[in-house]
């Protein structure tokens, strides 16, 4: 299914799939080693992130991802997005398919990541990123630590409860393992 709007031809996807294609970004092309997708926690601020990383150096980079326009601009009324420093996230992305949502759309210091038709992402606007390589994010917002910690406590007591804690203490999963992503 698609449709035309402007310049740009948008191709129907899914709330699924995109955040499944945030979630690979997150991994490859940003400083976070582990995420975790739409993880229904109970924690303080009442955010839900679509998409959350977190690197080794205690960045975190959230990714919202929208699959309509109408559910971008009600976004914008969450107390978290209306006091940004109450959210989640030192680096914020919008991922859509191509054209949803303009770069000019975007609330201050967030980022943009476009879906093509096949499924490939493209970081359109990086407010954080100033190398060349691509290599050096600053800038980072204020974010809410609380809800963060909340959310891992959450991911790690589930663990516990399944009974894969003790997984975490195999030494053959040290950080230069390298994982495969799809």
């Amino acid at each position: 299914m698609t449709r035309q709007t402007d310049t740009h031809q948008i191709t129907h996807l899914s709330h699924a799939q995109l955040v499944q294609i945030a979630y690979g970004w997150v991994l490859r092309r940003s400083p976070c080693k582990v995420a975790v997708k739409e993880l229904n926690t109970h924690c303080c601020n009442g955010e839900y992130p679509d998409v959350i990383g977190f690197s080794s150096r205690g960045h975190s980079v959230l990714i919202e991802v929208k699959a309509s326009r109408s559910d971008f601009l009600s976004d914008k009324k969450k107390s978290f997005r209306k006091l940004p420093e109450k959210g989640m996230g030192d680096y914020r992305f919008y991922c859509c398919p191509t054209g949803l949502i303009k770069v000019e759309d975007l609330p201050d210091k967030w980022g943009l990541i476009y879906v093509d038709p096949k499924g490939r992402p493209r970081c359109v606007h990086n407010p954080y990123c100033r190398s060349l390589s691509g290599n050096t994010w600053s800038k980072e917002m204020r974010k809410n630590s609380q809800a963060e910690i909340g959310l891992m406590f959450s991911a790690l007591r589930r663990l516990d409860i399944k009974g894969h804690l003790d997984s975490i203490y195999d030494k053959s999963y040290n950080y230069t393992n390298k994982r495969k992503y799809k």
